[in-house]
Formats: C-alpha cells, structure tokens, sequence
C-alpha cells in the first residue's frame, strides 16, 4: 500500500534515484534563483535582455528600498497579516470542534455531514466567484473590506481543516473521554482539556498548511476587494507594474518580500509541523 523505501529497492532504482533527485531540485530551484537575481537588477540590466548573467550592477538597497516608497507595501504587508491571521484562526478553531463532533459523536446523518465537508473542498473556486461576489455586495455588505476576505477564507478553509482535522481526533483513543466524563468533565472542558493539547502537533502542521494558502491566495483578493486600503500584499504587487513599463525588478523584490513571512513561519514551526503531518502514521 505505501511506497517501498528507497534502501530496500534495487541497485539501478537507487541510481536512478539519486541521479534525478539534484536535477528535480536544480529544476525547482531554478526560478526562485531567477527572481532573486532579477530582484538585485537594474532596470538597464534588464534592458539589455541580461536576465540569467550576474546583475551588472547589483541595486540590493535601491530596489528593495523602492518597493517600499514607489509603492504602500507596508500597508499591503499590513492587510495581509489582518486577513490571515484572523482567517487561520478562524477556520482552525471551527474545524478542531467540528472534527472532535464528527469524530467523537455519533449521531444520525454523521457520515452524510462528513461527506457534505469533503465534497466541499471538491467544488472549482472559479464558479463561486459571481455568487459570493454578490452575497458580499448585498447580503452582507462586507465588500472592499478586510471582512470579505476574512469570513470567505474562514468558510472555504473550514472543510479541508474539518477533514484534517477529524481524521487525528479520530484516533484518540476513547477511553480517555469516558474517564474524563467519569471525573465529571463536560465535553467542552473535554474538548479544552483533553482534545486540544493531543492534537497539538496536527494543530500546527494545520496553521501552517492554511496560513500559506491565505497569504498566497490572489484570486479571491482580486475578487473581494479594490482599493489599496484593504488590498492584500499579493494583489498589491500589480501597483508595482509602471503604466508604460513593467519594472520587473521592483516586482521581483516585492514577490521575495512577500514570500518572507510564510517561509519564516514554516522553519519557527517546522517542529511541530513535521510532527503534525507524521502523527498516527505509525501502524496499530
């Protein structure tokens, strides 16, 4: 069922192994490096058609310094942290009590409703787009505000989350709920007590999947807001672009400012999150 490790396959298949894993890696890497480079270039090295050589004159300063002043990137930054971390803790909170009830309870229609999380995170986000448009604009009038990200992220997120979710609550083994209820617990002291600080590992790996997915997301901050007040850092790189030239360099500083934050929160997290994703891999 599960891949063979690579130290018990044959001779030709471990060569062939770490023959094509540098390549992989070199592939991977390769437009990371290009942005980094275009990133310290000048607008004349680039006009000379130098995009793979060294930066003839490297502008590390100037240009990461005119990201900031040719543009309001603090705000975008700004927003971006007002969107997600609300939206992160929204969805995660929502989904470790819907998971515990959908793991925990059994009840008529448990399976259906579990179905119902799963199909969710199935359906295109492109065919939501008009639908939720709308229900920003004249249901909840949230629109072009921090709130049509927040409450649409947190909604969107909960399915996947629920999924995660449940499937680690799952495996908690039952008879530590029933001698917490024979202490006389609650379910909610259960769930505050109990539940949470087991799956704190899953919990982590989780804030982290779903708060790269948040930050990252620009078709849904093109979608929900328009204005520079609210926008989010990702669709606020588009006021980098020059109005008869595109200042590439100033937009590939901008990408690599923007790709700062998850990268940090991935390595503070990376314990946790490591052990989120291995937890109740082992078999029983």
């Amino acid at each position: 069922m599960f891949p063979t490790p690579i130290e018990r396959t044959s001779p030709t298949t471990q060569a062939l192994y770490k023959a094509s894993l540098p390549i992989a890696v070199i592939l991977w890497l390769l437009p990371l490096l290009a942005v980094m480079l275009t990133s310290l270039r000048s607008i004349e090295d680039l006009n000379r058609g130098n995009f793979w050589g060294w930066p003839s004159e490297v502008q590390l300063v100037e240009n990461y310094t005119a990201v900031f002043t040719s543009s309001p990137m603090g705000r975008f930054i700004l927003n971006s942290v007002l969107i997600t971390v609300p939206a992160v803790a929204g969805a995660v909170m929502l989904s470790c009590m819907a998971g515990f009830a959908l793991a925990k309870f059994h009840f008529r229609g448990n399976l259906a409703l579990f179905a119902i999380f799963i199909a969710g995170n199935f359906v295109p986000f492109q065919i939501l787009m008009i639908p939720v448009r709308d229900l920003t604009i004249n249901v909840i009038p949230v629109y072009d505000t921090i709130w049509a990200l927040i409450l649409f992220h947190v909604a969107f997120q909960t399915g996947f989350c629920t999924l995660f979710m449940r499937n680690f609550i799952r495996q908690l083994p039952d008879s530590l709920l029933e001698a917490a209820r024979l202490d006389g617990m609650s379910e909610l002291r259960i769930f505050w007590h109990v539940i949470l600080p087991l799956v704190r590992p899953a919990i982590a790996a989780l804030s982290v999947l779903v708060f790269t997915f948040i930050w990252n997301d620009y078709f849904w901050a093109l979608v929900l807001v328009q204005s520079d007040d609210v926008r989010p850092v990702t669709a606020g790189l588009q006021s980098l672009r020059g109005m008869w030239l595109a200042s590439w360099q100033l937009i590939s500083a901008g990408s690599i400012i923007a790709a700062i934050p998850p990268v940090v929160m991935f390595f503070l997290m990376q314990r946790h999150f490591i052990a989120g994703l291995t937890l109740g891999g082992s078999k029983e």
